[in-house]
C-alpha cells in the first residue's frame, strides 16, 4: 500500500515531460545531478541556523543594539487578576464586549477597567525593541551574504543574462557545487524561520509570512527535484536583493537614524517594484511560462511550479501594497513605523480627562448589567486611583 502510493505520488508523468523518466537523471556521463535524498540535510542545517542564530544574537547583535544606544524601556505590568489573566491565556487576548461583560461581572471590575488591563497586558507581551534590533540584525547578515554568494555564482552563467537559456539542455543540466550549496543554505535558512516563526516578533502580515515560507521551501523543494536548478537560483536571487535593503533600513529605523533610514527605505522601495513587480513576473514567470512548452508539451508539474510562482507574485503585491501606504506617508505625512507592524495600544491611557479619572473612579453594577447609577439592585461603588484604574505610559 505504502509502495504503491509512494510509486503514485513520483509518477513520472506528473514531474516530468513526456518521454522522461526519474532514470534520466541520474548521474553518468560526468554529469551531477540533484537528488530528493539531499534535501535531508536541510533539517539539520536549519538546526545548525538556529544555534548561530542563538549566538549571534547575544554575542553580536545584543552588544550592537547597546553600542548604537537602543535600549529596552521599563514596562508597567499589569495588576495581578487570576480571573482576567486564565481568559486572556486560554481563550482570547482581544476579547468583545459580551467578554468584556462578562468577566466584568466575575471580577467585581468595571468594564472600563477590565478593558484598560486587557491593553495593558498586550502591551506587557509585545516584542521591545531590542528583540526586534536582534532579529532584523540576523536577517540582514544572511541575505547580505546570500545575495553576494549569488551574484558571485551566477555573474559569468549564461542564463543569468539571457533567460532562454535556462531551459537550453533540460533536463540534461549537470548540478555545479554553487548552486548546491545556494540552495542548502537558502532552504535550511527558510526552514529555520519557519521553526522560529512562533517565537519571533509577530506582525499583521503573520500568516502571509508562513504563506511566503511554505511556498518558497515547496517551490525550492520541487525545482531541486525535477532539475529546475537555473531558474531557482534566478528567484533566489531576486528576493535577497530586496530583502538585505529592507533588514538594513529596519536597524537604522531602531537605532533612530531617521535620514539614513528613509533613504534606505526608498531606495528598497524602488528596488523592491523593479525585482518583484517587474523582474519576477515579466522576465522568470514568462520564462518558465512560455519557454518550456516550446520544448516539451505541458505537465502536472509545468502547471505546479508555475501556481506557485503566481502565489509568490500574489504576495509580492500585497506586500507592496504595504508599501505603497508607507511611501504615502513618507512623502505626504509622517512614516513612524512598519505598517505590518503591531502598535503597542494606548487607547485612553495615555492621557485621560477629568472627566475619565471621575469615570475610572466610580464604577457602578447592577444586576441588570452595568451603566446604571439608579436602581433597584444598583450598587455605587468608590474606588480610589490605584494601579487598576491609573493611566499607564504606553512604550514603544
Amino acid at each position: 500500500m505504502i509502495d504503491t502510493l509512494y510509486e503514485w505520488i513520483w509518477w513520472d508523468r506528473f514531474w516530468l515531460p513526456v518521454n522522461l523518466t526519474w532514470a534520466d537523471l541520474e548521474d553518468r556521463d560526468g554529469r551531477v545531478y540533484a537528488k530528493a535524498s539531499d534535501l535531508y540535510v536541510t533539517l539539520p542545517c536549519a538546526i545548525a541556523f538556529l544555534l548561530v542564530r542563538y549566538l549571534f544574537e547575544r554575542l553580536i547583535a545584543t552588544p550592537l543594539a547597546a553600542s548604537v544606544g537602543i535600549q529596552e524601556k521599563a514596562r508597567l505590568r499589569v495588576a495581578d487578576n487570576p480571573i482576567l489573566e486564565l481568559y486572556y491565556l486560554s481563550h482570547s487576548r482581544n476579547p468583545g464586549q459580551a467578554g468584556i461583560d462578562g468577566l466584568s461581572k466575575k471580577s467585581g471590575w468595571c468594564v472600563r477597567q477590565v478593558e484598560r488591563w486587557f491593553r495593558k497586558r498586550r502591551n506587557q507581551d509585545r516584542p521591545g525593541v531590542v528583540k526586534k534590533f536582534r532579529e532584523a540584525s540576523w536577517r540582514f547578515v544572511f541575505y547580505l551574504l546570500a545575495l553576494i554568494g549569488g551574484v558571485v555564482s551566477l555573474y559569468d552563467k549564461e542564463w543569468f543574462y539571457d533567460t532562454r537559456e535556462v531551459w537550453n539542455g533540460f533536463p540534461k543540466q549537470t548540478m555545479l557545487d554553487s548552486q548546491y550549496w545556494y540552495y542548502i543554505l537558502e532552504m535550511s535558512f527558510y526552514g529555520s524561520l519557519l521553526f522560529r516563526v512562533t517565537f519571533d516578533v509577530k506582525r499583521k502580515d503573520f500568516k502571509e509570512q508562513i504563506i511566503h515560507h511554505l511556498a518558497t521551501l515547496t517551490l525550492l523543494s520541487f525545482s531541486w527535484c525535477v532539475n529546475y536548478i537555473r531558474i531557482g537560483t534566478l528567484v533566489m536571487l531576486i528576493h535577497d536583493a530586496s530583502d538585505v535593503l529592507l533588514e538594513s533600513a529596519k536597524l537604522f529605523n531602531y537605532a533612530k537614524w531617521e535620514t539614513t533610514c528613509n533613504s534606505l527605505f526608498v531606495v528598497f522601495a524602488i528596488v523592491f517594484m523593479v525585482t518583484r513587480l517587474i523582474i519576477f513576473p515579466f522576465w522568470l514567470i514568462h520564462c518558465t511560462w512560455v519557454y518550456p512548452t516550446l520544448q516539451y508539451p505541458p505537465f502536472f508539474g509545468y502547471y505546479f511550479f508555475n501556481v506557485m510562482l503566481v502565489v509568490l507574485l500574489f504576495l509580492h503585491i500585497f506586500w507592496a501594497y504595504l508599501i505603497l501606504r508607507m511611501v504615502n506617508k513618507f512623502l505626504f505625512g509622517k512614516m513612524t513605523r512598519d505598517e505590518r507592524s503591531d502598535d503597542e495600544e494606548d487607547g485612553e491611557e495615555s492621557s485621560l480627562t477629568e472627566e475619565e479619572k471621575e469615570e475610572s473612579s466610580y464604577c457602578y453594577t447592577n444586576g441588570s448589567g452595568l451603566g446604571t447609577k439608579e436602581g433597584n439592585n444598583g450598587c455605587f461603588r468608590h474606588l480610589s486611583l490605584s494601579e487598576n484604574v491609573c493611566p499607564s505610559k504606553t512604550v514603544y
